[in-house]
């Protein structure tokens, strides 16, 4: 509550999953451990499922969404807002003040972060480097106060990118460690890293498992949970938790899928 915590990591590795299933929880009535209030979903990627928002009401919480009625009245708290530019975007993130009081919002999701601003800053041009990291600082200081203002949690969604030695290019999603010297690790860089206060990274074990590792936190150690994506939403394995050796959040390498074996 009144921080920003990103989730990062390859396409396909459950981060709108992880968004779904965080949704339907925050309309929960409090002794079910839910906010008891209204979700405003900002999608920039067309990636949000009505169907699966209701796949997954129906079968975390079945006595609470078990009519027509009860799915369309947790449907309609939750609030899809889609914006293709980072302009617009911006000018959405200028008024949430107002609109987080207006429809009583207790949890803000921006799913994704990274994408706009890949879309619209090359960051090979130096000019266009300095735009994006101002664009970067702006959004992160608007979504960092409505967080404390109102103590709410803000969630923001970050894709990838590969490293070569000290400079980031950025490349494919999918591209496997093993095709270059490079590493993969969370995209937007050093400062952007800096401006959340969490940072949940998620990469691949194999074709069905995978593990969010915590690779920043203020009370959490660098800890790792392996997890599967299923009917209801993110589950973790019984195995538990495992400490990890955790690095700089901006470097972390991270595991992507692959046609070869994984390291």
């Amino acid at each position: 509550m009144g921080t920003v915590t990103e989730i990062a990591g390859p396409s396909g590795c459950g981060k709108t999953q992880f968004c779904i299933m965080l949704s339907v929880q925050a309309t929960l009535p409090r002794h079910r451990g839910g906010l008891d209030g209204n979700v405003l979903f900002i999608d920039t990627e067309s990636a949000f499922s009505a169907e699966r928002l209701l796949e997954v009401a129906q079968s975390k919480c079945p006595d609470l969404h078990s009519t027509e009625e009860e799915l369309c009245n947790m449907a309609q708290r939750v609030l899809v807002d889609n914006h293709q530019t980072c302009s617009s975007l911006l000018k959405k993130l200028e008024t949430l003040e107002e609109e987080v009081i207006t429809h009583k919002i207790r949890l803000i999701i921006v799913d994704s972060i990274a994408s706009l601003v890949r879309k619209e800053f090359s960051s090979s041009a130096g000019s266009n480097l300095i735009h994006r990291t101002n664009f970067l600082s702006r959004q992160a200081a608007l979504l960092k106060n409505i967080a404390e203002l109102f103590s709410i949690p803000v969630i923001v969604t970050n894709q990838i990118t590969t490293r070569f030695g000290r400079q980031a290019a950025e490349q494919d999603e999918e591209l496997p460690t093993e095709f270059s010297e490079g590493y993969v690790t969370v995209a937007l860089g050093n400062t952007w890293s800096h401006n959340v206060n969490t940072r949940l990274i998620l990469q691949y074990l194999n074709d069905d498992k995978r593990q969010v590792m915590v690779a920043k936190s203020p009370v959490a150690p660098f800890t790792a949970f392996n997890y599967t994506i299923q009917k209801d939403g993110i589950i973790q394995d019984a195995e538990g938790a495992a400490v990890y050796a955790g690095t700089d959040p901006g470097v972390q390498q991270i595991s992507v899928r692959s046609s070869l074996p994984f390291h």
